[in-house]
């Protein structure tokens, strides 16, 4: 049972790694930890009428990437969501998103070794009725095949109880 398992997993390991090898990519964006991060909030953001750029977005993740929101408890009974890179870009085609959406960098602490990275990126977001938000996108990162890849996103939003920490909002 141990060599079936392990067989399995080295020919999901391999499909996986054929399949990045294909991916078409925005090299400039994807050699530096900076450059990927701001690279997802351009691709994320989008105003009234404009047309996202989905595989550009899709090549910044893994295949297998994962994202996770942590609601606010005082809005939703569900105070974790994760959901898969699909599932993601049809969120992303909701009709709230839409409408018009952008993100702004407004802060950034990157930790960094051997080939992981965890990025603290502290945003502001508007969308199209004017409404304002803040928090922080956590981006888990590898480095293989000479490029950044993002493994895992998580996010939450700000609260009147719970303010964005000062060393989230430097760069």
């Amino acid at each position: 049972m141990k060599y079936i398992s392990l067989i399995i997993l080295i020919l999901f390991s391999t499909l996986v790694l054929a399949a990045q090898k294909n991916i078409v990519t925005d090299t400039n964006s994807v050699k530096s930890i900076e450059g990927i991060v701001k690279k997802v909030l351009q691709l994320v953001s989008v105003k009234k009428g404009q047309q996202r750029d989905w595989d550009a977005l899709t090549n910044l993740f893994l295949p297998t990437a994962t994202f996770t929101v942590l609601n606010n408890m005082d809005t939703t009974n569900r105070p974790v969501e994760t959901i898969g890179l699909t599932e993601f870009i049809v969120l992303l085609h909701d009709e709230y998103y839409e409408q018009g959406y952008l993100e702004y960098e407004i802060g950034k602490v990157i930790n960094e070794y051997n080939g992981i990275a965890n990025v603290f990126q502290s945003f502001y977001g508007k969308d199209s009725e004017g409404a304002e938000e803040r928090g922080i996108n956590s981006f888990q990162l590898v480095y293989f095949e000479n490029r950044w890849w993002v493994a895992h996103l998580l996010w939450t939003l700000e609260s009147k109880n719970e303010k964005i920490p000062k060393k989230y909002l430097q760069n």
